[in-house]
């Protein structure tokens, strides 16, 4: 009975019978197209659909699926289309179709090591479908099976049971780009005034689809990290546009999602020297960014955090880059007025700076004072004590340029009328 629906569906759909072995995604990014859906390269048609649906196996997709957060039907979202962007295939109900696409695979201990690639692939494609975490009672049995799909992949690649080929780089960034590049929620406190909100005390947005998302964020760790994981295969892959988009993801709300982040691009900017200037400048358009237009990004400190280790890392004497880096980039953020958020981040950056090279205090004591807060006390607290270890570290010489408008405001702060800036002042 199911074979003749088939077949009359796909008689509708395909009159002329074609055998389109594309499937373009309707909803997935610009110039996308989708391989077969296959359990070993076998076209998803009339002829096996009843066989896959009464042995049990899955047809793990090979193609990029939908973008975002959720999936809620693979068929009407337009996700299982053909070449000519017209469904080769409609599912009868959402339930059947994901009993058939979501069926455990057997694990990698359980097959021979000659066929462990193929598992590899269709454990990866199984991983396409993202699914949505708002409904805790929606998708619940596909979703487990994915997320012990996903801690079978993290052991496989920890295990290092052998190099990666380039093909299965591509399988492995698509399935990582997938789960993990999308578009935030408008943020919690967007219609908050800026004056009043103060991230310090408002709870974080917990992402509800975290148990999937740490996972393949872990998945992706283990995998730049790994010793099997050749650099100059894998740049081809992990490449501008796939760095760029893990820079637009530390603008989570949430702090775990955060945390990785910085992990991650560190172990790659350790890895992919060839990245390196690229992730650079594109922090510092970032930070560009949020000093002269925006004043909102969450992910400023962990991004601090992963520059304070990388100018540890600078060669002496300093680039001319470098030291442009501070002076357009690091000393602007003094300015906006969340600065609290960051601040403890950034003056260690800042001292790594003079450290580095002690003629640099006079332009950072003239960067402090250009910015120096004039109604904002609690700013001025943080300011004072930053202005205290960078003076530490400056020499009479470098001191003696910056004296007098350094002593000027020094008397102001004496007067202010908060006891805290006065007292931190005197001492």
């Amino acid at each position: 009975m199911m074979n003749i629906r088939l077949k009359n569906l796909i008689a509708r759909k395909n009159p002329r019978g074609d055998n389109n072995d594309n499937a373009s995604l309707g909803n997935g990014s610009a110039g996308s197209r989708a391989k077969n859906l296959n359990t070993g390269g076998e076209l998803l048609t009339a002829s096996n659909a009843s066989r896959l649906s009464s042995s049990g196996q899955v047809a793990a997709s090979n193609s990029m699926p939908l973008t975002g957060n959720s999936i809620s039907d693979p068929v009407t979202s337009g996700a299982f289309q053909a070449s000519n962007e017209k469904p080769y295939l409609s599912a009868p109900s959402t339930t059947s179709m994901y009993a058939l696409f979501f069926e455990p695979l057997p694990a990698f201990r359980d097959v021979p090591t000659s066929e462990r690639k193929n598992l590899l692939v269709k454990k990866l494609g199984l991983c396409y479908c993202v699914f949505d975490f708002t409904d805790a009672t929606k998708n619940v049995h596909e979703k487990e099976i994915k997320r012990q799909t996903l801690l079978e992949l993290v052991d496989y690649v920890t295990s290092g049971t052998g190099k990666f080929t380039e093909s299965v780089f591509e399988d492995i960034t698509r399935m990582v780009a997938v789960n993990l590049f999308r578009s935030f929620p408008p943020p919690s406190h967007h219609n908050i005034i800026a004056d009043t909100f103060d991230a310090e005390d408002d709870e974080p947005l917990m992402d509800p689809a975290w148990p999937h998302l740490q996972i393949v964020y872990e998945f992706l760790l283990r995998f730049v990290v790994s010793t099997e994981t050749d650099a100059k295969t894998a740049k081809r892959y992990i490449d501008h546009s796939f760095v760029l988009k893990l820079l637009e993801l530390f603008d989570s709300e949430d702090p775990r999602e955060r945390e990785y982040l910085k992990t991650i691009l560190h172990r790659i900017y350790g890895k992919f020297m060839v990245h390196r200037p690229f992730i650079r400048k594109a922090i510092s358009n970032i930070f560009y960014r949020f000093i002269f237009e925006t004043e909102k990004h969450n992910g400023i400190a962990e991004l601090l955090e992963i520059l304070a280790s990388i100018i540890n890392g600078f060669a002496l004497p300093l680039k001319e880059e470098h030291k442009l880096f501070l002076v357009r980039a690091l000393i602007p953020l003094h300015k906006p007025k969340s600065v609290a958020m960051y601040h403890h981040q950034l003056s260690y950056c800042i001292t790594q700076f003079i450290e580095k090279d002690f003629k640099l205090a006079d332009v950072v004591i003239r960067g402090l004072l250009k910015y120096w807060p004039v109604t904002n006390s609690q700013k001025e607290v943080l300011f004072l004590g930053e202005l205290e270890e960078v003076l530490e570290g400056t020499q009479a010489a470098e001191f003696q340029k910056c004296v007098v408008p350094l002593f000027r405001q020094i008397s102001r702060c004496l007067n202010n009328p908060h006891f805290q800036v006065s007292l931190l002042d005197v001492f």
